[in-house]
């Protein structure tokens, strides 16, 4: 089945065939998906969820609007017929998503991937800078925003023309509704006052049927940083992802249409999307988006409340949950009972004390489990059922997985070497010669250092690379570098990330000032307050340390693991 991307950008920056990791395809529900040339992801997803449940079952959730998969199907039709009629686009055009989690934003999502259009979303908390790089790479024209997030995208906006539209929208509004100001609008760059968009969502007759992409059309680009801090795209097509939907749901998540889904993580990661979205509907299920971000009390509050049965989260959230499920419990006795069953981890990490700090508090066994954004999602994960104390799990039906050294040679049981994968997706970057470093011989390298047991289960070490990884963001150790170096007070630094309890690593730097600068407290929260200033807060250095001089190598390099030493 030929392709029905007219815009060819994205495939013909895709790297090489002989780069691609070889993808298998050893399950039944794989061998179909292979056989099957032409499929559209979201309207596969949508007659999955029908099946599962039927059309009237409630699929998206928040506190003032609740949409059943047919009225989502019909909003979804709506915003393509917008995104194709309005503003013209064609197959293979790439739209900018730019939000959080919200109803809204996943109404977005699918109706960019229905319309045969590549959805590159971006986490709220990315600033100008950061947008623009994505921009530059992935060369949207047209945004879809969250009307409270428009500042930052407009100032990037400026600076990359080639972005000539900006979509706002609620962040839960029923697109039916009559139209208002402050409901969807256009914003032509540069212009003026933006124009309405809800009375030409609203005036749309919700009849769109989906593009005939081929299984191999991209779908989505979703943005990683590596440890250079410069943005990786990795792609996947409609077959990866539905492959995704075959292995760790199908096999270890086993959620049913009776479940009701809630969590923290961004639809703009992998992890969000796969499981606040993807996978919730691939199993017919419902879920629940707040009005605003959880904070620990507030999810645990809302986890008797909604009902919610699966939850998705990093450790770090967890533990700082963990009190307050034991209150909430102790507060309401019970009624009503909580209903939650299954407690994804991952992002980052699952220290063995935070498993058992929530298995008191909730009498619940989390589910761990390790993936990536090359991957799409979850590859080594096992059921709570076949939990072995400090392991991940086992690799995912679907998948295999080995512990090599670094000639790709598989190591005795019980040492230590990097993790290679292969199975139903892998890493394909778009116009990025990284690839050779992930994909080796067919095999995809996430980075990780590992054990594996004579039993198949694999015990994470550490990162193999300088990736901080800090309550399950990914951040950089040298894009927090170039921050600081525009300081005047900064002349040189070198940023690691260190071991810490409460979030799994934490980001610090190691600065030497200028003469005539000041190495005390006043100068630490004023470099720190730069750095939120100018990239996404998470990535500040929450501990900053003055020295004369930076360990380096004859030649000048950074020696990184020096700063690591206590």
């Amino acid at each position: 089945m030929n392709s029905a991307h007219a815009d060819r950008f994205v495939a013909e920056h895709l790297p090489p065939p002989e780069q691609w990791p070889e993808l298998l395809y050893d399950l039944p529900e794989l061998r179909r998906l292979q056989a099957t040339p032409q499929l559209n992801l979201v309207q596969v997803l949508f007659d999955q969820a029908v099946q599962q449940g039927g059309s009237e079952r409630p699929f998206l959730r928040s506190p003032s609007l609740t949409l059943t998969y047919a009225q989502a199907q019909e909003r979804v039709n709506r915003i393509a017929q917008v995104l194709t009629q309005d503003l013209g686009l064609v197959p293979g055009n790439r739209v900018l998503l730019r939000g959080g989690n919200s109803v809204g934003m996943a109404l977005a999502w699918l109706a960019v991937v229905k319309a045969g259009l590549i959805a590159v979303a971006t986490m709220p908390l990315l600033r100008a800078k950061e947008l623009g790089d994505i921009i530059n790479k992935s060369q949207p024209r047209v945004a879809l925003c969250d009307a409270g997030l428009l500042d930052e995208l407009l100032l990037a906006q400026g600076q990359h023309t080639v972005l000539e539209t900006i979509i706002s929208f609620l962040h839960n509004s029923d697109l039916t509704s009559a139209p208002t100001a402050s409901g969807f609008a256009i914003a032509p760059a540069r212009a003026g006052v933006p124009l309405a968009l809800e009375s030409l969502a609203s005036s749309k007759n919700g009849q769109f049927e989906a593009c005939p992409t081929a299984g191999d059309d991209i779908a989505l680009l979703v943005f990683t940083s590596g440890t250079t801090g410069l943005p990786k795209a990795a792609a996947h097509s409609h077959r990866d992802v539905l492959a995704a939907c075959e292995t760790w749901p199908r096999h270890v998540l086993q959620a049913t249409p009776e479940d009701v889904v809630m969590g923290s993580p961004p639809l703009a990661f992998s992890f969000g999307l796969g499981g606040l979205l993807i996978f919730p509907m691939w199993a017919g299920a419902s879920v629940y988006f707040p009005d605003r971000p959880y904070t620990p009390q507030g999810m645990a509050q809302l986890m008797f409340d909604t009902g919610a049965t699966i939850c998705y989260t990093a450790p770090t959230f967890y533990r700082q949950m963990a009190p307050f499920m034991a209150e909430e419990a102790q507060k309401r006795g019970h009624a009503p009972k909580l209903r939650l069953r299954l407690c994804v981890s991952a992002g980052e990490g699952l220290p063995d004390a935070t498993r058992q700090l929530w298995r008191e508090a909730t009498g619940i066994e989390m589910l761990d489990g390790i993936g990536a954004t090359e991957m799409f999602h979850i590859f080594i994960s096992s059921p709570p059922d076949r939990v072995r104390r400090g392991a991940i799990g086992q690799v995912v039906p679907g998948y295999v997985a080995k512990v090599v050294d670094d000639d790709g040679h598989e190591v005795p049981h019980g040492t230590v070497g990097r993790l290679a994968v292969k199975g139903a997706t892998g890493c394909k970057y778009m116009g990025d010669a990284r690839q050779q470093n992930y994909v080796k011989d067919g095999w995809n390298y996430p980075g990780d250092a590992f054990t594996q047991d004579d039993e198949g289960y694999f015990f994470y070490q550490s990162r193999a690379d300088d990736m901080i990884i800090t309550s399950g963001y990914n951040v950089g150790a040298p894009e927090v570098e170039d921050a600081l170096l525009k300081h005047p007070a900064v002349a040189e630094c070198g940023v690691v990330g260190l071991p810490d309890e409460a979030r799994g690593m934490i980001v610090k730097a190691f600065c030497v000032l200028k003469p005539g600068f000041e190495g005390d407290a006043l100068m630490v929260k004023t470099l720190q307050d730069f750095v939120k200033a100018s990239i996404a807060p998470f990535k500040y250095p929450r501990e900053i340390e003055f020295l004369a001089r930076l360990p380096r190598t004859e030649t000048g390099k950074l020696q990184r693991f020096k700063l690591k030493k206590p």
